[in-house]
């Protein structure tokens, strides 16, 4: 089973790219009742998949911590046992290889990396043996592992905690790589990873781990299309997009856009390792102006691939027409300091800037931005920001 594809065939799942999860809304009492939070839905996906397959493990530095890796494995081995859920020591090479060795087994496993950093310590793993091992045995063995890796910054974390860095994954052929932007479709790509017969990376951004969707939009998991791309806000004057937690930065700009009359297009990347080239296509003929959103440092970032493979396809007449701009991280690493760090974050702010400069409308930046729903300090997660999935 290949959930995840690489090549850019149509999926034969469901088709719809416009979700019925993705709508802004006002938290109160009767949403939260309805509602899921990304990492209840991380910790659902878990739970589910395990007691559907026995063969399903969850290992991790801290799984059976009373934390429970952000909340999202609590009370996994109590109910599953410490045979199937269990902590790891501080080896991460020698753990993704002993995973790689239980997926060749027959099991299943879920490997957590509480920061994407730590993962570099398998880079050997994941680049030399994982992600190869099924072209090198020509196809008659399959490595069907998960590896969760959470990324984000803030809260004083620093230049080693703070990196983003699956590009460098995307890359490498072999490895399927989902971001989800929703708790809807965590869920959903979790699952579906963990039941795929290829390696899956699986990043998470935790200021994602507070946002809310609609618990019946976890419904019917198996049938949605999860190798395209979809829209999340419609609008004809400019496109915004980006993956995993840059699509709730997009959508928070195109709010704020839209108060001074500027119509955004949001468009939820999903996968990492190919990119859906027909939905942006399609968005930025109609829009004729693209702004894409990355957490990478801007040099060499995935968004810059974006950009050049959408040149390469456009034709002469419409690369004419076409104006597009990279919005990513500086170029240095990021302060511990959050007096300093606060200078650090290109997020909806940036995306509105370089939304207007496209437009030529700069005229507009000073309102646009008052319509901001922001944190106090740039270092924390915007609380009041738990939709619009």
């Amino acid at each position: 089973m290949r959930l995840f594809s690489r090549s850019g065939e149509k999926s034969g799942l469901l088709g719809n790219r416009h979700w019925p999860d993705y709508r802004p809304f006002m938290i109160h009492k009767n949403i939260v009742l309805m509602s899921i939070k990304f990492t209840d839905a991380v910790r659902q996906a878990l739970w589910d998949e395990m007691k559907h397959d026995p063969s399903v493990l969850v290992i991790g530095e801290g799984v059976p911590d009373p934390k429970g890796i952000f909340g999202t494995t609590l009370g996994l081995q109590e109910h599953f046992g410490k045979s199937r859920v269990f902590d790891m020591p501080l080896s991460e090479n020698g753990m993704t290889g002993a995973c790689l060795g239980l997926a060749l087994r027959g099991y299943r496993p879920v490997l957590i990396h509480q920061r994407i950093d730590f993962s570099l310590l398998a880079m050997d793993q994941m680049v030399n043996h994982i992600a190869k091992w099924r072209y090198m045995f020509a196809g008659q063995q399959h490595v069907p592992l998960v590896i969760r890796m959470i990324i984000g910054k803030g809260w004083g974390q620093g230049p080693q905690h703070s990196q983003a860095l699956w590009g460098m994954l995307a890359q490498v052929p072999g490895l399927k790589v989902v971001l989800p932007a929703s708790a809807a479709e965590a869920y959903a790509m979790l699952r579906l990873g963990i039941r795929d017969s290829d390696p899956v990376i699986f990043v998470e951004h935790r200021w994602q781990h507070h946002t809310l969707s609609n618990k019946s939009s976890l419904e019917n998991w198996h049938q949605r299309d999860l190798k395209q791309a979809s829209i999340v806000h419609s609008g004809d004057d400019v496109t915004l997009c980006g993956w995993g937690y840059s699509v709730l930065e997009c959508h928070n700009a195109a709010h704020a856009l839209e108060k001074v009359g500027i119509r955004s297009e949001v468009v939820n990347l999903r996968i990492g390792h190919r990119l859906d080239t027909d939905l942006l296509l399609e968005s930025i003929n109609k829009t004729k102006n693209l702004v894409v959103h990355d957490l990478h440092p801007e040099q060499l970032t995935p968004a810059h691939s974006v950009v050049s493979k959408l040149f390469q396809l456009l034709g002469d007449e419409q690369r004419k027409k076409v104006k597009m701009r990279v919005v990513a991280q500086p170029n240095h690493p990021v302060p511990t300091s959050w007096h300093l760090a606060q200078h650090s974050y290109a997020e909806a702010p940036q995306i509105i800037e370089a939304a207007l400069a496209l437009l030529g409308r700069l005229d507009l930046l000073t309102t646009a931005l008052s319509f901001l729903s922001r944190p106090s300090r740039p270092d924390a997660p915007n609380q009041d920001f738990c939709g619009p999935f």
